[in-house]
């Protein structure tokens, strides 16, 4: 038997945020902060540009990685077989932008970790047996628990964790779901 690279975005992905974190531990938070959207950013600084992007690769901690690791490897290559490799990361850099510039523009916290990406995974996937303009029940149900949930989580929320951004992952995965889903469609 072989073993296959059989999710290469996904699996690239994980394996540069684990290096990240790996790295950030030997080299502290002069290294993090490229992996993070903070409130002091300029946008005189080159370095936002990157940040802007890179943030979804940084992670506090093992548990934080982690927590995000297995899902992103539970539903990543699902969506990346559904959807293809280039599309995934055209969906992974948009949301990411997406997630850290409104970070930036409306928040006065750091921003940093994949749970934006993971989000946008776990509503993409609901999307996986769209066809002809039905709305799949699972997306529903899963935009109303996760999304649902995490707007309550961030009306009651106390810790730092990021609701915002697990929100607007949810909401461009829904987005690229319809979207893709129509243009599929459109295909045949």
């Amino acid at each position: 038997m072989k073993i296959q690279y059989n999710s290469p975005v996904i699996l690239t992905f994980s394996i540069l945020c684990t290096v990240i974190l790996i790295l950030s531990s030997f080299m502290g938070d002069g290294f993090r902060i490229y992996f993070t959207v903070t409130p002091d950013m300029s946008i005189s600084s080159p370095s936002t540009y990157f940040r802007l992007f890179s943030h979804v690769l940084g992670h506090a901690n093992w548990h934080h990685w982690l927590a995000n690791a297995s899902l992103l490897l539970l539903i990543g290559p699902v969506v990346e077989e559904k959807y293809g490799g280039r599309d995934l990361v055209i969906m992974i850099l948009f949301t990411a932008f997406i997630t850290g510039v409104l970070q930036l523009t409306l928040f006065r916290e750091g921003l940093l970790g994949a749970s934006g990406i993971v989000f946008m995974l776990i509503l993409l996937s609901s999307f996986t047996n769209f066809s002809q303009g039905k709305i799949p029940l699972t997306f529903i149900i899963v935009a109303a628990l996760y999304i649902g949930g995490e707007i309550v989580n961030s009306i009651q929320a106390t810790d730092h964790i990021s609701q915002f951004a697990h929100i607007i992952g949810g909401v461009c995965g829904s987005g690229f779901g319809f979207w893709l889903g129509k243009n599929d469609r459109k295909g045949r």
